[in-house]
This record gives C-alpha cells, sequence and structure tokens, in this order.
C-alpha cells in the first residue's frame, strides 16, 4: 500500500490523518479528493509535503471525478461526508446524497479499480443513545435517531453490501467524538473555545447533560490508521478513548483553561431527540493493538491550547457562511436563553 485516495482530506479528521500518513510512512503518497463544501479548509493543510500531496477538488458523488482520482491507488479511507447533526435538521437530503450515494459511487469506483483495502469513517452515533451498563458492540443493531445518524447508517450498509456481494476488502470505523486542532468551529468543543476567547455566549444546549466521549483526533488518527492496515475485511471497529463528559463538564473546563467566567454560560432550548449519552465496547480496536494516549484533561488542554494560539484560522472560517448560520441555529435560542 503505497498511494491512498482520502476523501475530505481537506476537513478536520481527514487533514489530520494525511497528516498522520505523511509523517508516519515515508514512501506513501495521498491523493485528497475533497469538494470544498464549508466545512472543508486548504488552510487544514497549507504546511505539509506537497511532494506528496496531491489536491484534486471533486464530489464523491461525481463518478468522473472518484474514477479519475482513484486511478493507481491502492488504499481508499472515506471521511467525505455531511457530518454535523444539527445541519442534518435543516437539510437531511444534502446528507443522503453525499453520505449515502456517494459511498456507493466510491464503493463501484473501488470495485473497478481493484483497491487493495476501503476503509469506510464512520460513527459511533449509528447505533443510537446506549449507557455504560450496555456499551454499543459492533455487531449490534443500528437505532440512528437523526437524520445524520441515518444517513451514515445508510453508507454503511452499501459498504456491507459490497463486502458480502462483491468480496471488496473493506473495514469500517465507528468513531467517537473527536476533538482538536482544525476543526470547525460549528461543532460543540470549537464553538465554545472560539466564543470565549471572544468573550461571548457559550450556548449550552438544555442543561447540559449529554455525555459524549472526547476522543483526540490524533488517537483517532492511529486507530484508523491500524484498522486500515491490520483490520479485518467486512468487519467493523468501535473507537473510543473513555474520556467520557457531560457538556457542562466540558464547558467548565474550557472556561477554567482559558480563565473565562462561568457567566458566559448560557442554557438554550435542546434539539429534537438529542441523544443523551453514547457508550462503546472498545474491545475490539484495542486487541489489534491500539490505546489512546490523550485522557480527558491532556485532550482538552491540547485542544484549547491549539485554538487559543491560531485565531487566524479560525476567525476567517467563523466570518462569512458561518455567521449566517450562527444567527440561524442560535440567534432565537440565545434571546431566551438564561444563565447559571
Amino acid at each position: 500500500m503505497h498511494r491512498i485516495l482520502v476523501t475530505g482530506g481537506a476537513g478536520f479528521i481527514g487533514s489530520n490523518f494525511i497528516r498522520h500518513l505523511l509523517d508516519r510512512y515515508e514512501g506513501y503518497e495521498v491523493v485528497n479528493l475533497d469538494k470544498l463544501t464549508y466545512a472543508g479548509n486548504p488552510d487544514n493543510l497549507r504546511d505539509i509535503d506537497e511532494r506528496r500531496h496531491t489536491f484534486v477538488r471533486g464530489d464523491i458523488c461525481d463518478p468522473a471525478a472518484v474514477d479519475a482520482a482513484m486511478a493507481g491507488c491502492d488504499a481508499v479511507v472515506n471521511f467525505a461526508a455531511e457530518s454535523h447533526v444539527d445541519r442534518s435538521f435543516l437539510d437531511a437530503g444534502a446528507f443522503i446524497q453525499t453520505d449515502v450515494h456517494g459511498v456507493f459511487v466510491l464503493l463501484e469506483a473501488a470495485r473497478r479499480h481493484g483497491v487493495e483495502r476501503f476503509l469506510q469513517v464512520s460513527t459511533d452515533e449509528v447505533y443510537g443513545p446506549r449507557f455504560p451498563d450496555s456499551p454499543a458492540r459492533e455487531d449490534d443493531p443500528f437505532r440512528p435517531t437523526n437524520p445524520y445518524a441515518a444517513s451514515k447508517a445508510g453508507g454503511e450498509m452499501q459498504c456491507v453490501a459490497a463486502f458480502r456481494a462483491y468480496g471488496l476488502p473493506l473495514v469500517i470505523a465507528r468513531s467517537g467524538n473527536n476533538i482538536g486542532p482544525r476543526q470547525h468551529p460549528e461543532k460543540a468543543v470549537p464553538l465554545f473555545v472560539t466564543n470565549a476567547l471572544d468573550d461571548q455566549p457559550l450556548p449550552v444546549y438544555g442543561e447540559g447533560l449529554q455525555v459524549r466521549d472526547r476522543l483526540y483526533v490524533e488517537d483517532n488518527c492511529e486507530a484508523l490508521d491500524l484498522i486500515l492496515h491490520e483490520g479485518t475485511p467486512g468487519e467493523a471497529y468501535n473507537v473510543g478513548a473513555d474520556n467520557e463528559r457531560s457538556n457542562i463538564e466540558v464547558v467548565e473546563t474550557i472556561l477554567r483553561l482559558l480563565g473565562k467566567p462561568r457567566s458566559l454560560i448560557r442554557f438554550v432550548a435542546d434539539r429534537t431527540f438529542h441523544d443523551a449519552r453514547y457508550s462503546l465496547d472498545t474491545a475490539k480496536v484495542r486487541a489489534l493493538g491500539w490505546t489512546p494516549r490523550h485522557d480527558f484533561d491532556a485532550a482538552m488542554a491540547k485542544t484549547v491550547a491549539w485554538y487559543r494560539d491560531n485565531r487566524w484560522w479560525w476567525e476567517k472560517v467563523k466570518s462569512g457562511e458561518y455567521a449566517a448560520y450562527y444567527r440561524q441555529q442560535y440567534g432565537e435560542r440565545l434571546a431566551k436563553s438564561r444563565g447559571l
């Protein structure tokens, strides 16, 4: 495996994964196919080794673009997706188009090109709410509760069908909530950090009691690397760091790290059917030899420090389209919010 097609490589996890591959494997080359939607950011890759990285602007739903990008590649890693739950309530069709049909297009191309490996990057949200007394295992049924989770489940079913029907050598990763450098500020942690840095209100859904695992993106990239190279074809692998904390605990950690007052916290109307918690059984990926290197405190400290030190990156992102989205999503909620 020497030439890898990474789709969605200008996004958060995709760009970190490309950096990981190029740093770890001297002989690897990466073709990066990205549509450059609002979440794709060329700045995410501004300082990488361009001698081994080829960027191609294109849509995974476009068979011609996918064919051209995949030519000569040994493996495919699919990060390309509409991925924000809040946006999926506003435009579910876009999620079905990219996360289901786009995966189908990639799988068909992978069959034609005879790739050695296909890694579908999915999410723990396909399981629906799960709790520590019954963590989700890879063979558990899907029970998605929002359009985003349903679209990712649909993409996975395309992958399972391709493996069973055609023997396509694919593996699936279901990761928890990633945090770290270069995450779009529509997501919770960078939203809270950047708002706090600007002394703006932090809009916390409900009472902030929803619990999520906070998986540092570099740890996830190491797990994805291992699954890509060592995972059993046809199998899925849960990836989580056991860093489960409530949203209000995360917010309070951010404020403490930045020395900002708790008065910035604003409780706002919750979103529809907000899953209370996701808990994963990660024994399978750990049996491959993976262990996360960052606990909750280390992951949060490194994440907060990156946004504190890289205003140039997020200040550009938070203008334009993001500003309009933020007003639509939080304007009325904040007007009716309450503090501590």
